[in-house]
Parts: C-alpha cells; structure tokens; sequence
C-alpha cells in the first residue's frame, strides 16, 4: 500500500459492484500486514484464504476490518487475550461480526488484546516506535490502523481501551453511547461499563461506522451526493474545557503545551471556549468505576481464576480477587452513583456542544509492561456518554499526542458533526506507518 489511503466512504463507493477493485483492496491490506507484522504484531490470528465475490455487491462491499480478539468469530479462534482460551472456537459470531459481515466486509483477522481486555499487555508495540506501549486493551486494532493495515477497527473499552490507544497510536478512536453497539458475543469485563467502538483514521471515517452500525442508515452510503447530505457540517460550536482533579498531578509537560496550542487552535478556528467545572465528584466516579470493574469481572470471570489459575495472569489475578473481597453494599453504592450521574449527561455540559479534555496524560509510556493511565477516559465509561480521541500533534520524541473530546448521552451524531469541524480546525489528519 502505498501513500495515503483512501477514506473509507471512497473505498466502499469504488469498491461497489467491482470485484476486482475489492480483491485488490484486499491484496494491498494482506501485502501491508505481511510486511509489518513480523516486528508490529497488531494480529493474533488472521485466515489463509479471503471471501468476496459476492461482497461487492453490499454496502461495505469487500472492505477489510479489524476485529479485536474479544469478540466471538465462528470461523477464526477467539480467544479473549488468555491462554485458558488458547485455541477457542466459538459456535457463532458476535453481533458486531455479524453485522460486518451481512455487510460484505471482511473480517480481516483477530487484533491483539490484552488478557479479557485487562491490564497484562499483548504482544502489540506502538507503530511509532516499537520501543513504547501501543496502549490497551485494544493494542492491536489501534495499531492496526495507524499502520495502514485495514481502514477501520473494532474495539472495547471498559476503562480507556478505545481512546487511550487510539491517543498512543494517532488515529481517531470512538466510544459510543454505552449499548449503542450491541455487546452480544463479546466476552464481558465489566457489563455495567462495557462497551463496542471503532478505530480509524479520520472522523468522517467513523461516522461511516456510525451510519452502518449505529443508525443503521445504509441508504445514506449510495453514493457521495446521499452521503454528504447526511454528514454535514456542525453549526457554530462552544466547548467547556475539562481541567480534572488529576491535572497538576499527572500530565506531562507535553501534553499541557499540546492541549493548549490545540484550545487556541480552535480559537482561531471561530469554536467558544470555556473552562467549566465539572458538576460530579470525578474521585468518587473513579473509585465507582473501579469498584464496579471489580466486582463485575470477577462475576464474569472469576470461575475461570478459580478453575485455572496458572492460565490466569497476575493483574487479573489480583482483579478477581478485589472484586471477590468488595462488599454487595459497596458495589450497589458505585451503581446507584452511575445511574444518578447518567441521568445528569446533558446538564454535566452545562450548555455546552461537548467537553475537551486529554485522552492521556501524555505520549505512550516506554516499555511493555504497563499499557497506560486510564483515569482521563475513565469518567466517561462510567458515564455512558460517547467519547473520541482526534490526533493533535506530536511530542519531542516523535510520538502521538491526542485531544478528547466527550458528548451527552445519545447525542452521537452530534458529536461526530462537531469533532469533524474540530479536526478540520486542529489540521491533523492521522499518518500512515511508513513500511
């Protein structure tokens, strides 16, 4: 694959009713992965032989896909990031694998996660620098499109595993709304806070995904005319800046200068900014979040720790055995928390488009033990509400560096209008890993 590659709406619109233009869509993806995946390692399975003839005819019209290991696959293994699952081959596909493929995409392979979308790293490093984390849970989707492999990716985020990679990675990452996206066949951490998202490299590309999978709105990709119409341009925009408590604390030098070159950038792109203060404890949510977390992962995987514990890594060791030891009192406690603060999406915006804040608290850590801070996406998981990371620029050391940007709950399509004219003003698109 050589230079940029195409959006994702020319390629379904060049690709449709052209098997040839398809296959070689295709072909580009398999020479890419061939070449970047000895050292990249952003798959964990990916299938000898590609079905399309009768692809081309559908919407997504042979467009290859990235789909996390989470997620069931009836025809690939599905193994949840876990040696106890080595081998797994589910009796139906998930949902959202479903979905691609009545779609007429392909699902291109299984991206690498960490354990049950946990903290034990995969085997995923960052495109930009193989030397640093590529981020988690979600390692090998982000990685997958930041290196050009496929043009769109699954993922999960219970925490900060859609954004915080797609920030590490320097591509558009998207948490909808929670439930948005049907969780059936994609093994639970923690229900109460999980959820399905997409990678990609720009965020016209996921308001596609959007259309495809969210609204169901097929007709829109017709042609460009039908597409244009339906994602038009946002209005006038006001954001309320987001300083959380964590601020003075965690983010790097870096990252303040980035955010605020990025604020002034919208500035001058014509956008209001305010700085609000957030109307809920964001300490409390995180211990909520947590707490939850606990409690819920050991209820959909502690049997598995109990009857194999030598398959079952540390820090998910040590997961199950907080939620096991957190009282019933405590858990309710952080529910009815997450249900009063839900209630409060909109008005947590108090009359603003979105909130801004940081995906990270900086560029992607070095090393490969440790796959990131969450705590900057975290309230937004536990909120429910849609939440993106748009590449804003890039550190000294020639990494990644992103701007969060975070709705009201059910208000997506609102959000995607908005963060297109945002990356429109910022004027960073997402890059390609050179081969």
């Amino acid at each position: 694959m050589s230079g940029q590659p195409c959006s994702l709406i020319a390629t379904i619109l060049a690709n449709r009713h052209d098997e040839a233009a398809a296959r070689a869509t295709l072909q580009e993806a398999q020479a890419r992965a061939d070449t970047l995946e000895p050292w990249l390692r952003a798959f964990v399975h990916r299938p000898d032989v590609y079905a399309v003839r009768d692809a081309c005819t559908r919407t997504l019209a042979g467009v290859p896909i990235g789909v996390k290991d989470l997620v069931d696959t009836c025809d690939m293994p599905t193994c949840y990031g876990s040696a106890a699952y080595a081998g797994h081959r589910p009796a139906r596909d998930a949902s959202i694998a479903s979905s691609i493929r009545a779609l007429g995409g392909v699902v291109f392979g299984k991206t690498a996660t960490t354990e049950f979308a946990w903290r034990d790293p995969a085997a995923t490093v960052n495109p930009w620098n193989r030397a640093h984390t590529p981020g988690g849970s979600s390692s090998g989707s982000a990685a997958a499109v930041a290196a050009g492999i496929v043009p769109l990716a699954i993922g999960t985020q219970t925490v900060g595993s859609v954004v915080r990679p797609a920030a590490y990675c320097g591509v558009v990452g998207y948490k909808p709304t929670y439930r948005n996206i049907a969780t059936e066949g994609v093994h639970p951490l923690a229900a109460s806070l999980d959820h399905v998202g997409f990678f990609a490299r720009s965020v016209e590309d996921i308001a596609v995904a959007h259309a495809l999978f969210v609204e169901g709105a097929h007709d829109v990709l017709d042609d460009e005319t039908s597409w244009r119409k339906h994602f038009g341009a946002a209005p006038e925009i006001r954001l309320g800046v987001i300083r959380t408590p964590f601020w003075d604390d965690l983010i790097a030098p870096h990252q303040r200068d980035n955010f605020d070159a990025s604020l002034q950038r919208l500035r001058d792109g014509g956008a209001q900014i305010v700085e609000v203060e957030l109307a809920a404890d964001l300490r409390a949510m995180r211990e909520a979040t947590l707490t939850i977390l606990a409690v819920e992962a050991y209820r959909a995987i502690g049997h598995i720790g109990e009857r194999a514990p030598a398959l079952v890594r540390e820090q998910m060791r040590a997961l199950l055995a907080q939620g096991a030891a957190t009282p019933l009192s405590t858990y309710q406690d952080a529910l009815m928390l997450q249900a009063t603060v839900r209630a409060q999406s909109v008005a947590l915006l108090q009359g603003c488009d979105a909130l801004l804040t940081v995906p990270a608290s900086g560029e992607a850590p070095a090393g490969h033990a440790d796959t990131g801070d969450a705590r900057f996406c975290a309230p937004w998981s536990f909120v429910g509400a849609p939440a993106m990371n748009l590449p804003s620029g890039w550190s000294e050391a020639g990494l990644p560096l992103g701007l969060q940007i975070v709705g009201a709950m059910h208000e997506d399509m609102k959000l995607l209008r908005l963060a297109a004219s945002i990356q429109t003003m910022l004027g960073f698109e997402a890059r390609t890993v050179p081969a």
